[in-house]
């Protein structure tokens, strides 16, 4: 595993159909799966196998509670960057700053992510475990 980052985890991420309504822009859903995939690549970036820790401990991390600030949309084509740091994390939770932004820099959304480590066996919260991720950097 490595150190913890001074700069939030960067993802790349275009904007494709897929994406996209009717008129071009994202729809607000298409913002959780890119947050979604930046967490799951700094998780990897940490040198952490989600599959291979959930087999190993029974545990996962599930979302738990969201709030997001919708500033301006992205459209078709466009390349954005999607961050992750850790602001807070607790016996069982974490507690993550996001934000996407255009190739332009400027600030698309805004969000607060908690995630909670759950045992998949009773759907309860459990213990993350101490080495898995680190403590935010001060």
């Amino acid at each position: 595993m490595s150190e913890p980052r001074a700069t939030p985890f960067r993802w790349p991420v275009r904007v494709y159909w897929e994406d996209t309504d009717a008129g071009g822009v994202v729809y607000h859903a298409g913002y959780l799966r890119f947050m979604e995939r930046a967490r799951s690549e700094w998780m990897r970036a940490l040198g952490v196998d989600q599959i291979a820790f959930k087999r190993a401990t029974g545990l996962a991390f599930m979302v738990r509670d969201m709030q997001i600030d919708f500033l301006k949309p992205a459209l078709l084509d466009d390349e954005l960057a999607v961050t992750v740091e850790v602001k807070a994390r607790r016996a069982a939770s974490i507690l993550f700053a996001q934000t996407i932004t255009n190739a332009d820099g400027c600030c698309l959304i805004r969000a607060s992510v908690r995630v909670a480590c759950v045992d998949l066996e009773r759907m309860r919260p459990a213990l993350i475990p101490s080495d898995l991720i680190p403590q935010p950097a001060s």
